[in-house]
């Protein structure tokens, strides 16, 4: 379905392209991997080892638009309107929250997420084994189609109402429809959730390529080689803007406003877009595709502005007409995207106070993580810290100015089915380190598994004591791994 050709080819100059992907790393984002196409050319495609083409990355909230997508083929197969009421599809669930709001909220009234829902039951700290349940708890407040709220639950709730209609899997009733003719991975799947449906807001997983194929689907008006697979209309009308999500009139990435489970862009253009920042940005002007994977919870309002601003003057404004081809930038922007490396930190890898450090134990005050003592070795550019907390003695490997990979030795993690454990389950992770001063250690840890999140460790050393301070950026994990602690040098 695509082939790869220069940026040349396509209308851009190589060093534009070498430009926007050096700006992105010295930001220090945390890249996983990335795709720009115009039309069905692919011209930039990279990833960050230790991940690769064939990795089936978690979409997190770009999921949301595969569901958008799912509920516009279920209304061209007749088993839904658009206008039927929420209600009418979970007869069993309604209880004495069940107002008259909830009751006149419609199917498109969710799509556009103008729900009558203003506070829900966090489904991840319930205790349900039916997340549908969780979404009756809580009555409506609002009245339902007349102001724009992010509501995730809700796109949940809309990929459950077609798998109660088509009797499928949500990706599946996709695949079988279009997904796989246009050459999406046979082994992509969605993540469940409590309950036995698809976690279809936030849980598809997939290759980059994958992404890439199912916004070049929605572009081309579901078309794919002259094949129709879809009615053009019903994604024209997703794509556009339905209704304004700027509440105070601001200019962002995220307020050009929203369609059917499909944000607006510039140039009335239009995105998926997922926590950690998974993207897929579509310029129809341009007729220009971005896709990126990374994971960048903390400091996506941060990131995501530098993007959007460096994607549209760096890449679009810059796209026209085929241009001739410059070998030397060509080869340098081969070379820089073959060498691409998952971010680790590296301000500074050596401290006379390793040294000290190695072989140490510091015996911790009670504290919100449940540490009861730290124990460093230090060897050349490579570390381990030994510790203790409630599931016993753990140990972390970790790099200077590289990354160790191992498995995150918190168990107990959940799997297939989000939020419910699996015993002695682990992720898989990157860990790296580094001193921002003589005195203070620093460790980030990045998991990188079906459920992305970072959190990073500071260990700051004075006299015979240590200070630690922990924050995680991950959704309902790694709650083990927050809070301040003080300790002294056991003697």
């Amino acid at each position: 379905m695509f082939d790869f050709v220069s940026p040349e080819r396509v209308g851009i100059s190589s060093e534009h392209v070498l430009k926007f992907i050096q700006t992105l790393d010295e930001y220090n984002f945390c890249t996983h991997s990335f795709i720009m196409a115009r039309g069905k050319h692919i011209f930039a495609e990279g990833y960050y080892a230790p991940f690769t083409k064939d990795f089936k990355h978690r979409m997190y909230s770009v999921s949301k638009s595969f569901v958008g997508v799912a509920v516009g083929l279920a209304v061209e197969d007749g088993l839904l309107n658009l206008e039927d009421k929420f209600v009418k599809f979970f007869p069993d669930y309604l209880n004495e929250n069940s107002n008259n709001l909830l009751k006149d909220m419609t199917i498109r009234d969710m799509l556009t997420m103008e729900t009558s829902q203003a506070k829900q039951v966090r489904w991840f700290t319930s205790d349900t084994v039916d997340r549908c349940e969780v979404y009756f708890r809580t009555a409506a407040k609002r009245v339902s189609g007349t102001t724009w709220k992010y509501d995730s639950h809700g796109s949940f709730m809309l990929g459950v109402i077609v798998e109660k209609l088509t009797g499928k899997p949500l990706l599946e009733y996709l695949k079988e429809r279009f997904l796989l003719q246009g050459g999406f991975s046979k082994d992509a799947y969605c993540l469940q959730c409590p309950g036995g449906y698809s976690f279809g807001d936030s849980g598809i997983m997939c290759t980059t390529r994958d992404l890439l194929i199912f916004a070049r689907f929605v572009m081309d008006g579901g078309v794919i080689d002259k094949v129709r697979y879809m009615n053009e209309e019903f994604l024209l009308e997703a794509t556009k803007k339905q209704v304004s999500n700027s509440h105070g009139g601001e200019i962002a990435y995220n307020t050009h406003g929203y369609g059917y489970q499909i944000w607006k862009a510039p140039n009335d253009g239009f995105a998926f877009v997922g926590m950690g920042d998974q993207f897929a940005i579509c310029d129809r002007e341009k007729d220009f595709i971005f896709i990126i994977n990374s994971d960048n919870q903390g400091k996506s309002p941060i990131t995501r502005t530098i993007l959007y601003q460096e994607l549209y003057n760096t890449i679009v404004k810059n796209l026209g007409e085929p241009l001739t081809e410059n070998e030397k930038a060509v080869t340098e922007l081969k070379a820089y995207i073959d060498n691409l490396k998952l971010f680790c930190l590296k301000e500074s890898t050596k401290s006379p106070f390793a040294e000290e450090l190695n072989g140490r134990t510091y015996i911790l005050e009670e504290n919100p993580m449940g540490i009861d003592y730290v124990h460093f070795e230090l060897k050349g550019d490579k570390g381990e810290m030994t510790y203790k907390n409630a599931q016993g003695v753990k140990k972390l490997p970790f790099g200077f100015g590289h990354n160790e990979f191992c498995k995150f030795p918190q168990e107990n993690y959940s799997d297939i089915i989000a939020n419910i454990p699996v015993e002695g389950h682990m992720y898989d992770c990157a860990v790296s380190a580094d001193w921002p001063e003589e005195r203070k250690l620093r460790i980030k840890v990045q998991i990188i598994d079906k459920y992305m999140g970072n959190m990073s460790m500071e260990f700051g050393f004075k006299d015979d004591k240590v200070g630690v301070y922990m924050e995680k950026n991950a959704e309902a994990f790694l709650e083990e791994y927050c809070g301040y602690a003080n300790g002294v040098l056991q003697t």
